[in-house]
């Protein structure tokens, strides 16, 4: 973690954890005032990453998926967004960012009793909870990537309000709130573990217990619309610059540093996936294109800050590798549909940055270095704990979560819900008439 971010977030838990009383007085290691310029950069950054979600995910999925399943998929991004921003000042934020305990926060900033006068680091609080909560709100949006199509509604709502509690928060309080993986330095500058490792693995856990769509693997009709998903992952590009970027907390060199490495690793990503296409098939798709595109920047996601500008080009050509067979992995070998390669791309991804960033932090090879008494292979016995302890956690509260919400709302819609449509048999609409 860079300076920057651990004086931010250290801040939070040192100086929050005592209550809403201390919250009114300029925390700890913070100045007296917020600083404009990164208060500035962290307000667009914020931006940037909702834009992320809405509507760039959105459209991003609904491409891939038949027209009739369009708009079911436009809608679950939506009523997450809207659902996940109660439950974070109702609860969210203050379990991943409260307290000293090693597993999970209290509830000291329930409802967000601050005040406008507190600060994270030399940001206003308040922008610090807004910034976070649009990192909740896009990692179940993730989610469903892999149960497009087949998936109630109802159980898309319960099911994202009760991970985000139970999986999302207390991951985020481990690694960036004060918990145990943050006391070791784990090395997680954007949500490798925190966003992709615990979507990724819910979504294989939820498309294995939630079942195919009929036809599955071989009688699938194609993306309807590939050109909306190349809009959609363009969006997402231009939103990972706040996710990485923003993750500096502060508009300064380490943000600079993330924002080049962002870059660099989806291009470099876009372009390994299309050679690999060409190779196998003498062509480059457009969806193939922007899923290395998307590999690269999930792959990056944790390493953006702590690697240069070659370690970024090797982490992107090494995701869109890795990912790519990890597709044919998930879906022909251990036949499971998920439909949209939510683990494969983002969970995999998320997985391997956060790996091999243990050898490309090295100074030695540009990066940022470790931090004081950690050498290469302490932070990689890190590293790996912190993804069985993220990847065991998030594989067993969903296995649990998918039986609760499947005994209190149901899981899989009804056949002639499915053969409809959702977009009707749902919601009443289409996303337009064909």
């Amino acid at each position: 973690m860079s300076r920057t971010r651990s004086l931010a977030l250290g801040a939070i838990v040192a100086g929050l954890a005592a209550g809403p009383a201390v919250a009114q007085s300029p925390l700890a290691q913070g100045p007296l005032a917020p600083d404009s310029g990164h208060t500035a950069w962290l307000l667009s950054a914020t931006a940037l990453v909702l834009f992320m979600t809405l509507p760039g995910l959105a459209l991003f999925y609904a491409g891939l998926v038949r027209l009739k399943n369009a708009l079911s998929v436009m809608a679950h991004c939506v009523a997450i967004a809207c659902l996940v921003s109660l439950l974070w000042l109702a609860g969210g934020y203050s379990l991943a960012f409260s307290g000293t305990g090693p597993l999970i926060g209290d509830l000291a900033r329930f409802g967000l009793p601050m005040g406008r006068a507190a600060l994270v680091g030399s940001v206003p609080e308040n922008l610090f909870f807004m910034f976070q909560m649009t990192f909740a709100i896009i990692t179940p949006a993730l989610i469903v990537g892999a149960v497009v199509e087949r998936i109630r509604f109802s159980a898309v709502l319960l099911f994202s309000g009760l991970w985000v509690l139970v999986v999302y928060a207390p991951v985020a309080h481990w690694v960036w709130g004060g918990g145990w993986l943050m006391g070791r330095h784990v090395m997680d500058f954007a949500g490798g573990l925190v966003v992709h490792a615990t979507a990724g693995t819910s979504a294989l856990i939820l498309a294995w217990r939630l079942g195919p769509r009929d036809g599955f693997p071989r009688d699938l009709s194609p993306p309807h619309n590939p050109g909306m998903t190349m809009i959609g992952a363009g969006m997402l590009w231009v939103g990972w610059y706040g996710f990485n970027a923003g993750s500096a907390l502060a508009a300064n060199a380490d943000a600079a540093a993330a924002l080049v490495a962002t870059h660099l690793s989806a291009a470099t990503a876009g372009l390994v996936w299309a050679l690999i296409e060409w190779r196998r098939f003498k062509r480059a798709s457009m969806v193939g294109l922007v899923t290395g595109v998307v590999a690269g920047l999930a792959t990056i996601t944790p390493a953006s800050g702590f690697v240069g500008p070659w370690g970024a080009v090797a982490l992107g050509a090494a995701g869109s590798v890795i990912c790519y067979q990890a597709v044919e992995l998930v879906k022909q070998r251990l036949k499971i549909d998920d439909s949209l390669d939510v683990f494969a791309v983002h969970g995999v991804g998320g997985i391997l940055g956060t790996l091999l960033v243990a050898v490309l932090a090295s100074t030695r090879l540009g990066g940022s270095g470790y931090a004081p008494g950690v050498d290469m292979s302490a932070q990689a016995v890190t590293q790996v704990l912190g993804v069985a302890a993220t990847v065991a956690w998030s594989a067993v509260a969903t296995l649990v979560l998918a039986f609760v919400v499947k005994r209190m709302v149901g899981l899989r819609a009804r056949d002639e819900a499915i053969e409809e449509g959702l977009d009707l048999s749902a919601h009443g609409e289409r996303a337009w008439n064909p």
